[in-house]
């Protein structure tokens, strides 16, 4: 299944018109989402025809997704990468920016299928997590609890965590962008979403 960046969206205007279904991957900032999107991405994802290991670009820099990343997988459907919310290495009058274009697509885009959303298995869910869980309910969206990092943690202490983030948003898939664990289940997930 080829996988293939397409553009990326500053305005509502430039998102894709073709219809195809999507599923949106959020997250706070620095919470791993390039990363697991690539973990989803790693054998499929090419440039020119020539396979790349890395489609989401990664940084160790909170904020730097600053717009809507749409990636078409299979000519089928899209993955899109939203900027993450909370802190940011970025002026505030930006970051509103990018909140009020991913609160946009996330209201209005009928083509949406499932929402992704990551939390921070080691540092389990926050203020702003709870706030955006809350968001996709009153909004009716399909969405997911995605605990990335899992490899990070050992024993009791991860035990703990899975369970920290269970009993604050019911089911959560761990995950780790590193081992692949949870990526599998995480296609399953994405593949029924897209029957529906």
């Amino acid at each position: 299944m080829p996988a293939e960046f397409i553009l990326s969206a500053s305005s509502p205007e430039q998102f894709p018109r073709d219809g195809r279904p999507e599923v949106a991957f959020i997250g706070r900032s620095n919470v791993g989402k390039s990363s697991l999107l690539n973990a989803l991405l790693r054998r499929v994802a090419v440039k020119g025809g020539v396979p790349r290991k890395e489609l989401a670009r990664v940084s160790r820099t909170p904020g730097r997704t600053q717009s809507l990343n749409f990636f078409l997988l299979d000519r089928r459907f899209y993955f899109v990468d939203l900027p993450g919310y909370g802190y940011a290495k970025a002026p505030r009058k930006m970051t509103t920016k990018w909140g009020k274009l991913a609160e946009a697509y996330l209201r209005d885009r009928s083509q949406l299928r499932l929402v992704v959303l990551i939390v921070d298995l080691r540092h389990g869910p926050t203020a702003l997590d709870h706030e955006m869980k809350d968001w996709l309910v009153a909004c009716g969206l399909t969405y997911l609890v995605a605990a990335s990092k899992s490899d990070k943690l050992k024993g009791d202490a991860r035990t703990r965590a899975i369970r920290a983030v269970q009993q604050a948003f019911g089911p959560a898939l761990p995950l780790s962008a590193k081992t692949a664990e949870g990526v599998p289940a995480l296609w399953d997930v994405i593949f029924n979403a897209l029957k529906t």
